[in-house]
């Protein structure tokens, strides 16, 4: 039974009966019923319980009437009826005065009815009433069911389950920020006794009461859900309609398909970059949304990272989301305001290109890599578009980044993390035709290829080490574990055998073209 003193005096046949002192008490639950038939029944009582009597025990003694009163209401007691009409004609005005002081329920009940009587009505009622909670969370799980088996979602998902469940809610990130808020409370508030523990836990927030639950997913915490306002006598089955809820949120945060642990107004215009991209929205349409919308990044110069993984479905999704989290907590990445968005292709993020040179970028994506512990040392795969300075620039840079991933198999010594300046000339020259780049490089190194086979070995990996260094020695020297004077040697004896200078930058990017050719054809 969970009424409150002033509920169940509006069932009959307790209605009949007549509050006669501490009116302020009124909201004191009442969670049982019990008949006072022992001198010590006061030392049986228990929290929220409701005491009627006869008044037998006390109608000879004003003092054990007040001692009576004063530890039920110590022992938290819901309220005391005395039977009128068998031993007591009214109630002493003295035990009033003290219930009134008290705010303790005093309850005047009529002689015509039993206590049994009374006690049935309180019962059928809570029955009743249980009956009602149940058959309403029942149809508030198949509502909560029937929107998580739904493919596509067309209402916002927290909105949504705060309107099933019928509590306003807040969803916390494990960085203590508030994403999504309808309850009315400030972020300070909802916030109170952070950190918190990884444990579903009620808690007060002024007069209301609430309910946290932890955002799971293994044993890692993503989040917090709370649920405000509710109510104080929160049944098991109503508890377990909550957790219900927080397994429904935290499972489309498990996916990746949209993290409701971004800043809002980035994660609305993360859904109306897609739409661009998707051809369902202009880049100047997007452009003044973004302005709208506080976001600045394409106001400056702009590059997009596409990053994919080898895994595939729920897997893959898993994986990205990691990658995002990673990207969002880097110290430094983290201080760049990025827009980061699960596609089909991958992990899309939208990074502003000025901050950082392209060597430092690509040094920081891999050191994500590095610091996730991908298995078997597997790294994804990262793809950087070139600098783009207006909005319409958008979609180049996404065919430029989506060109990239479709060359996997030619980024070869580049690393996990190709710019598409790396990769534009072997676009340009994948439409040569392969006798053309085979007798391009026959002839290149003819004055090479007659020498024995290790000699030219040898020689080849010289060169192309000090092509790859821009024509430094020292760096070459370092790279082949030689010594400077050797590394010198070689490079001047091919000028001699392949007769080039290599102070020309003619004779350095013919030489580059043939062993970008090399790679081609070896590919082929």
């Amino acid at each position: 039974m969970h009424l409150t003193v002033e509920e169940a005096l509006s069932i009959y046949p307790l209605s009949e009966a007549k509050l006669i002192a501490g009116s302020k008490g009124k909201h004191r639950i009442v969670k049982s019923i019990n008949v006072m038939d022992a001198p010590d029944i006061s030392d049986w009582i228990k929290e929220g319980e409701m005491l009627l009597t006869t008044a037998y025990l006390i109608k000879d003694s004003l003092e054990d009437a007040s001692a009576l009163l004063q530890t039920l209401n110590r022992r938290g007691s819901a309220g005391l009826g005395i039977k009128l009409g068998r031993f007591w004609d009214a109630v002493p005005e003295e035990l009033i005065a003290e219930a009134e002081t008290l705010n303790f329920p005093l309850i005047e009940l009529p002689f015509q009815f039993t206590f049994s009587d009374q006690m049935n009505g309180l019962f059928r009622a809570e029955l009743s009433r249980s009956t009602s909670v149940l058959q309403s969370i029942m149809e508030k799980q198949r509502k909560l069911m029937r929107f998580a088996l739904r493919s596509g979602r067309s209402r916002p998902l927290l909105e949504s389950v705060s309107e099933v469940i019928g509590y306003p809610l807040a969803v916390i990130s494990v960085r203590g920020a508030a994403v999504f808020n309808n309850s009315g409370y400030s972020d300070s508030q909802l916030l109170e006794g952070w950190p918190w523990l990884n444990r579903n836990q009620r808690f007060r927030m002024g007069e209301c009461s609430g309910y946290r639950i932890p955002l799971m997913q293994g044993e890692k915490c993503s989040g917090y859900l709370l649920y405000c306002r509710i109510d104080p006598l929160l049944l098991p089955v109503e508890e377990s309609l909550f957790i219900q809820g927080a397994e429904l949120i935290s499972y489309h945060i498990h996916t990746g398909f949209e993290d409701y642990f971004e800043h809002p107004e980035h994660r609305e215009f993360s859904g109306l970059l897609r739409r661009c991209l998707n051809g369902g929205l202009s880049c100047a349409e997007l452009s003044q949304a973004a302005l709208k919308l506080d976001v600045l990044l394409l106001q400056a110069p702009f590059q997009f990272l596409l990053t994919d993984v080898a895994a595939a479905g729920e897997a893959r999704q898993a994986e990205l989301l990691r990658l995002k989290e990673e990207y969002l907590e880097h110290p430094v990445l983290h201080g760049l305001q990025a827009v980061h968005l699960i596609m089909e292709e991958g992990l899309l993020s939208l990074y502003p290109a000025g901050p950082l040179a392209p060597e430092q970028f690509r040094e920081l994506i891999n050191e994500c890599f590095h610091n996730l512990k991908f298995d078997k040392g597997y790294y994804p795969r990262a793809a950087v578009s070139g600098v783009k300075v207006k909005p319409e620039g958008l979609k180049e840079a996404f065919a430029e980044i989506k060109e990239c991933m479709g060359m996997v198999q030619q980024w070869g010594a580049h690393g996990n993390v190709v710019h598409y300046r790396q990769l534009e000339l072997h676009l340009l020259l994948n439409q040569i035709p392969a006798e053309t780049m085979e007798r391009y490089c026959s002839g290149s190194l003819r004055g090479l290829l007659s020498r024995e086979p290790e000699y030219v070995k040898e020689m080849l990996h010289t060169l192309e080490v000090y092509l790859d260094n821009d024509g430094h020695v020292n760096e070459t020297a370092k790279k082949l574990f030689i010594h400077r004077n050797t590394a010198t040697y070689r490079i001047e004896k091919l000028s001699e055998l392949l007769d080039v200078d290599f102070k020309k930058i003619n004779d350095l990017m013919r030489l580059k073209l043939v062993f970008l050719f090399r790679r081609m054809l070896e590919r082929e």
